[in-house]
């Protein structure tokens, strides 16, 4: 085993009897929120104990093993061999799942999301595609069980959208999307292009975390200009017939965010402060990640909305993930939301990443 996974492994070990300990106190057992966080890094410490311990002991029956080979009884080391031949296996299993488990955890994964599209270069042909980016991701949350609200849409001249804001609510969404920020690219023939020539447009995404009031970035109202004006729905008994629709300017970053879902005002504005605290802090994020991408070869989850991640290319009904080197000629099914085989193998590439930085050597 790789000396840094062992040390961490037995640092791992020692915090879990420290908080075993500090579990059966008076004082904590007084303190809600202290038992409650405690009991919550227990509950995540357990598995990975549970699995360490009986390594610990396979790796000891291999090493008593070990000795028998010694042995002049013949049956005995043919014995011994077949032990550390099964002993050596199971270990190697156990080890991988503890390097899984030790993983670091983003905070953000089990969050809901806002998620931001806008067409870029190709005029009408970007918009419409920004529509059918939308559609490819609304799909994929029914297939989930997500809830998808629309906050903030400028649809697009012969349709599609310009720029369309929605939230994503349900279980773990941040976590199968937060890989998709970025360029995306589409190559096909516009529906209005008579010889029948293929034209590349882009259109850029943004996944943002919601963040909970407790995590929100502090914000000075003195930077903020809040207009109201009517909503630009899309038509019928929905229009609002009031100035609900919410527009806050965030004046030293320059930074607009908008919500015209709901008739309340009130409900408007708080969604739009949610969405502009989630703003302010991928734009604090986005810094420290640029100040950092020069060391990294893997740009998966960069968060760079000027990098080109994916080419969606209409007439091979090829899609190719620029950042791995994955190509699926499934384009089809994945436009209508079966995005998993994209996404899976993102995330075991990131896992791949944080393995090797966390086997670069011990910890610190």
């Amino acid at each position: 085993m790789n000396p840094g996974i062992r040390t961490r492994l037995e640092e791992a070990g020692e915090r879990f009897e420290e908080i075993e300990q500090l579990l059966a106190t008076p004082e904590v057992i007084a303190d809600r929120r202290q038992f409650e966080r405690l009991s919550r890094e227990y509950g995540e410490l357990e598995p990975i104990i549970r699995l360490w311990r009986q390594f610990q002991a396979t790796e000891e029956a291999v090493d008593e093993a070990g000795q028998l080979l010694r042995d002049s009884d013949s049956d005995l080391r043919e014995m011994a061999e077949e032990e550390i031949a099964s002993g050596e296996k199971a270990q190697a299993g156990m080890e991988n799942e503890l390097q899984r488990l030790l993983l670091p955890r983003d905070p953000n994964d089990e969050r809901n999301i806002f998620l931001e599209i806008r067409a870029g270069t190709g005029g009408q042909e970007a918009a419409l595609f920004a529509g059918d980016l939308l559609r490819m991701y609304t799909r994929y949350a029914e297939r989930r069980g997500w809830k998808v609200e629309i906050m903030a849409a400028q649809e697009g001249e012969a349709g599609g959208f310009r720029e369309v804001i929605a939230r994503l609510i349900g279980n773990g969404v941040y976590s199968r999307l937060k890989f998709e920020s970025g360029t995306h690219r589409v190559q096909r023939v516009p529906a209005t292009e008579s010889q029948g020539r293929i034209h590349t447009s882009a259109c850029t995404v943004a996944i943002l975390p919601e963040l909970d009031e407790v995590d929100s970035v502090d914000v000075n109202s003195n930077d903020l200009r809040i207009d109201t004006f009517r909503s630009s729905g899309a038509g019928g008994q929905h229009v609002n017939t009031t100035d609900s629709a919410i527009r806050i300017t965030h004046l030293p970053t320059g930074i607009v965010v908008e919500c015209q879902d709901e008739r309340s005002q009130h409900k408007n504005r708080a969604r739009a402060m949610s969405l502009l605290s989630a703003r302010l802090l991928d734009a604090q994020v986005e810094l420290q990640r640029s100040e950092r991408a020069a060391e990294r070869k893997l740009q998966v989850g960069s968060g760079d909305r000027s990098e080109r991640i994916r080419t969606y290319n209409f007439p091979q009904g090829r899609v190719t993930d620029h950042r791995i080197g994955l190509t699926l000629y499934d384009l089809e099914n994945i436009m209508q939301g079966e995005i998993d085989p994209v996404i899976e193998p993102l995330i075991e590439a990131h896992q791949a990443e944080l393995l090797a930085e966390m086997t670069s050597g011990p910890s610190t």
